[in-house]
């Protein structure tokens, strides 16, 4: 009997269907490590979106500190504008207890007794309401006034922007004032604008050039309509108001062209804010 031996052919396919499934292994194998890559990717994409959104909330977060500001007109170039200084504004820091406040004649009126300070000559309350009566009128609404200075007792100078949204209520407007003298300026809520800073002295370096300088006192000798006043001055000469915004006295300033009394009685700040704004815009003729 012939004795029967296996086909050399056999041997060729089988070790090219073994090398085939090696291959399918190493394709498997790499689409595993594909999928496994996938995921890592993205956790990485995940974690640089996170970052990016930490660092743009931190930064939203810095520039929500601050105050709103308020729509206005915008000033024509034919309007000179308005400037208003308020001078000897009560607004003094001190460490009352564990914390720095604003002193006023209410809340630390036994702190100032004890040292020997007179707690009625503590009113910041004062400039609050000159503030209000300044920003809130007509005629800082239709973009007329152009700046708003004010100078504390102890000789601080700081600018207030026209758009800017004083508080209502006296705590948080006393908490501004802190954080004003304390960090020297306040942003807007959501920009980079400074809405108040503290500024170098003189304040005769921010006026206009010729511009006419009014000061404001019941002392005054000379007593005037201020509608009529107003109209013998020129539509183009930029008007500086100074009014005193302390609670006994009058101001001293060396600056100021024209001394003037507007009334026969002695007016609050607020109250002859209000009368410089209305006759200036019954003035310029505009409800």
């Amino acid at each position: 009997m012939v004795r029967r031996y296996p086909v050399k052919g056999r041997k060729r396919k089988q070790k090219e269907r073994y090398d085939e499934d090696v291959e399918e292994d190493e394709q498997e194998q790499k689409q595993l490590r594909l999928e496994a890559d996938e995921p890592r990717e993205a956790e990485t994409a995940a974690d640089d979106d996170e970052k990016q959104s930490g660092e743009a909330g931190e930064k939203a977060a810095d520039e929500l500190e601050g105050i709103p500001i308020m729509p206005t007109q915008n000033q024509s170039s034919k309007n000179p504008g308005i400037i208003f200084v308020l001078e000897k504004a009560s607004l003094e820091v001190a460490k009352v207890g564990k914390s720095y406040q604003i002193l006023n004649s209410d809340d630390h009126a036994n702190f100032l007794r004890k040292n020997g300070r007179n707690p009625a000559d503590y009113r910041p309350d004062i400039v609050h309401q000159a503030l209000l009566s300044i920003l809130d009128s007509p005629l800082n609404k239709a973009g007329k006034v152009r700046a708003v200075y004010v100078k504390t007792e102890k000789g601080v100078l700081f600018e207030v922007k026209p758009h800017v949204r004083i508080p209502r209520t006296y705590k948080r407007f006393a908490g501004i004032m802190l954080q004003l003298l304390q960090k020297l300026s306040i942003t807007a809520t959501g920009k980079r604008e400074k809405l108040l800073r503290v500024i170098k002295n003189p304040v005769t370096q921010y006026f206009p050039v010729n511009s006419k300088r009014i000061g404001f006192s019941h002392s005054s000798g000379k007593l005037v309509e201020m509608q009529d006043y107003v109209a013998t001055i020129s539509d183009d000469t930029p008007l500086v108001f100074v009014v005193g915004a302390m609670a006994h006295g009058k101001i001293e300033t060396e600056y100021t062209d024209d001394f003037i009394s507007i009334s026969n009685y002695p007016l609050s700040a607020a109250c002859c804010i209000n009368i410089i704004c209305d006759a200036v815009r019954r003035h310029m003729n505009f409800i």
